[in-house]
């Protein structure tokens, strides 16, 4: 088997690094694209098995605004949260809003 010369090992490092780094940046770009698994709820009820909220539509009002990105520091109501945190994170959560039908 031959050896490499060292004058095709100048030429052939930089290509073989240029070709990991944009390997290492395509899988990195493609892996960022796709759903990533991890706790949605960072914060809220942890000590409960299950969050769950109910409310009666009579408690409602004309109008009731719920946060869904788990963010919101009034849980379970929105509090804007979920623009920051679709900024950090790229996602496209936005809140619950339930209104009185009118007659």
């Amino acid at each position: 088997m031959d050896t490499i010369d060292p004058e095709h090992f100048v030429v052939a490092l930089p290509v073989a690094v240029v070709a990991a780094v944009g390997g290492f940046l395509v899988s990195h770009y493609l892996s960022g694209r796709g759903c990533k698994k991890g706790q949605v709820n960072t914060c809220i009820s942890k000590d409960s098995p299950k969050v769950v909220h109910s409310f009666d539509m009579e408690d409602i009002g004309t109008k009731a605004v719920y946060c869904r990105c788990w963010k919101s520091k009034k849980f379970p109501f929105c509090d804007g949260a979920h623009a920051k945190h679709n900024d950090e994170t790229g996602d496209n959560v936005g809140p619950l809003i339930i209104k009185k039908k009118d007659a």
